[in-house]
């Protein structure tokens, strides 16, 4: 009998609902595990209600309102466009609405899963508390997730700031938004707003945009951002804050109907009692994790945000699923290093590996192709994108960048080309659709074999084959 009339054991307690959680429990459900998950607000995470899902809905109508204003140049004239945004925000709930299901607690609990609602306190190395209830795990997994970080800027707390989290609150379009940040989201939701029709301004203390990507790559999405009217204000490190306005080191203030933080993201670990449980945290409150996504309490692994950059869902419902099945089966199946990232921007920028940057260092060479050059660009008129593969000595695939529409979709390619080590041979030998933008990669990878082929010693070599194969042809002739 418990100790405790609401006390339960169970094999896997799951702290968490969003994506790794989700994933982990799953898993662990299928994998014949007693499994409950404990999450504090709604099921979901942010990629359902603050992320991927409203974020990439509110990108497809901004790029629906550019399409049709730029028509013109391939000969179509729609006239003036006009953005209803509260059709727009429709459009955003109708996307989130329809994908809810599949995250929902009544699929949890069709999968096995025990769903509770509450905030999970750690008790000691292998116990919680959930509300009155007293759980003993097993196993547990941390699925918190991250939140977004607040700079210390004066004021800031006073102008009723928004984030990625509560932007979606907003029921009418600013008419003047000024975005704090100039990484992935900024970039992302300030180009977003300009194309349905605010005024936008991005601020970073950087010299440049997207900090973590390419120059290159870079520099095309602020020309992007610039074409769309986004008003870029770059070196600028921002003071303080007042009830619209923002004012910069320097002097400059730029005023705003709405403030956008999107400064990057930090983990959710506070309240937690981790201190109880036996997990050390890092400097910036993630919780530490090995390759196998143990934590310093054997029996506790840790999965998605709340260890740490990179925040993507994918990485976290990947770590969900290893971290589970190591759990459940006693396993120390290791992450896998290469995550690949995309910024969803108009020209989306795909990166995988390896950047340009670091080839010469590392002894790798870079196969560039411009879109200029590339069939599918030029017939939609695309042509601002580039495609770079980065090549180590034995010429395998280590790293890869890619900037045009769908650059996403052609990363999946070379990212499992990475993953798998496949040489520029490979895919210049592999048939490709014709026309799309993956003919920049076959082009690039063929670029790399010809150059081969052009080696002084590679030339003689064939020299020598082509003469002993006239040579045959001659006797056989007589």
């Amino acid at each position: 009998m418990p100790e405790h009339p609401t006390e339960e054991t169970v094999d896997v307690l799951v702290v968490g609902g969003g994506t790794a959680g989700l994933v982990g429990a799953h898993t662990a459900s299928a994998l014949g595990a007693r499994t409950v998950l404990v999450e504090r607000a709604r099921t979901g995470g942010d990629c359902l209600w603050t992320g991927c899902v409203p974020s990439k809905s509110l990108l497809a109508a901004a790029s629906a309102a550019a399409s049709a204003r730029s028509a013109g140049r391939l000969g179509v004239d729609v006239g003036e466009v006009r953005v209803d945004f509260a059709r727009v925000r429709e459009h955003v709930r109708a996307a989130i609405a329809t994908i809810e299901p599949h995250d929902s607690p009544e699929s949890l609990e069709e999968a096995g899963v025990r769903v509770l609602t509450g905030t999970v306190v750690f008790t000691g190395p292998d116990t919680a508390r959930v509300g009155e209830r007293r759980i003993r795990f097993r196993t547990a997994l941390l699925a918190t997730g991250a939140e977004p970080a607040m700079p210390p800027i004066d004021g800031l707390d006073t102008v009723g700031a928004l984030t990625s989290d509560t932007l979606w609150d907003v029921e009418e379009l600013p008419g003047r938004l000024v975005v704090l940040g100039g990484g992935p989201i900024g970039c992302e939701l300030g180009q977003a707003f300009a194309r349905l029709g605010s005024e936008v301004t991005v601020v970073d203390a950087a010299d440049r945009l997207l900090g973590a990507e390419d120059a290159d790559a870079a520099a095309l999405v602020a020309a992007a951002l610039r074409r769309d009217g986004v008003r870029l204000c770059l070196g600028a490190q921002a003071a303080r804050a007042e009830p619209g306005v923002l004012h910069l080191e320097g002097g400059a203030a730029l005023p705003f109907d709405r403030l956008l933080v999107a400064v990057g993201r930090r983990p959710q670990t506070a309240g937690l009692g981790l201190a109880a449980a036996g997990v050390d945290l890092d400097g910036d409150g993630a919780v530490v994790v090995d390759a196998a996504l143990r934590t310093s309490n054997p029996r506790i692994r840790a999965a998605g945000d709340v260890t740490g950059p990179p925040f993507f869902t994918h990485t976290a419902g990947v770590h969900g699923s290893i971290a589970a099945t190591n759990a459940v089966l006693g396993l120390s199946r290791r992450v896998d290093p290469v995550v690949p990232r995309i910024t969803f921007t108009s020209p989306e920028v795909a990166s995988v590996g390896v950047g340009p940057a670091e080839a010469a260092e590392r002894g790798c060479t870079v196969r560039r192709v411009e879109h200029a050059t590339v069939d599918r660009a030029v017939v939609e008129g695309e042509t601002d994108g580039f495609t770079s593969l980065v090549l180590d000595r034995r010429h395998r695939v280590v790293g890869a960048v890619v900037v045009g529409p769908r650059a996403g979709e052609t990363l999946g390619e070379l990212t499992l080309a990475v993953r798998r080590r496949l040489t520029a041979g490979d895919l210049a030998g592999t048939t490709h659709a014709y026309p799309t933008y993956d003919d920049a990669i076959v082009d690039a990878a063929l670029g790399d074999v010809r150059a081969r082929l052009a080696h002084p010693l590679v030339r003689a070599a064939l020299r020598l084959v082509l003469w002993g194969r006239r040579r045959a042809a001659q006797r056989s002739e007589r």
